[in-house]
């Protein structure tokens, strides 16, 4: 297996406006449509975090799917920032819940653990 095997990453919602929401508030972003392959009668709808597919790390998205549960217990993604905590404070502000503060992870840095406006709990991770 290659050094940061993941490549992408979906997360379930079932509010897209809200979910949306929430990530660009959090992350002081914007999420773009993607358009299935399949076209409209696809079933599902997908909203973008930006990428870049030349640069390291995972792209990923918000999907509304049908029959695509949310909350607790299914993949948990860590998203990369300078200082988990301001995103923890973000998370609270858009609507979302801190499920575990600020912790540290001894040499790895810090992270948070917070739950987002669809139930879905995310990491945060921060170097300090």
């Amino acid at each position: 297996m290659k050094p940061n095997p993941v490549v992408w990453f979906e997360i379930y919602v079932q509010d897209l406006s809200r979910a949306r929401n929430f990530y660009e508030q959090v992350f002081q972003c914007r999420l773009e449509p993607l358009v299935s392959p399949e076209g409209e009668a696809s079933g599902f709808e997908m909203l973008a975090f930006p990428g870049d597919m030349t640069a390291t790390g995972a792209g990923g998205a918000l999907v509304k799917m049908e029959g695509a549960p949310t909350g607790p217990g299914g993949c948990l993604v860590y998203f990369a920032c300078d200082d988990c905590a301001v995103e923890q404070a973000r998370a609270e502000q858009a609507g979302g819940q801190v499920f575990k503060p600020k912790f540290s992870i001894g040499q790895y840095g810090f992270a948070a653990l917070v739950m987002d406006s669809e139930g879905n709990m995310v990491g945060l991770h921060s170097l300090k």
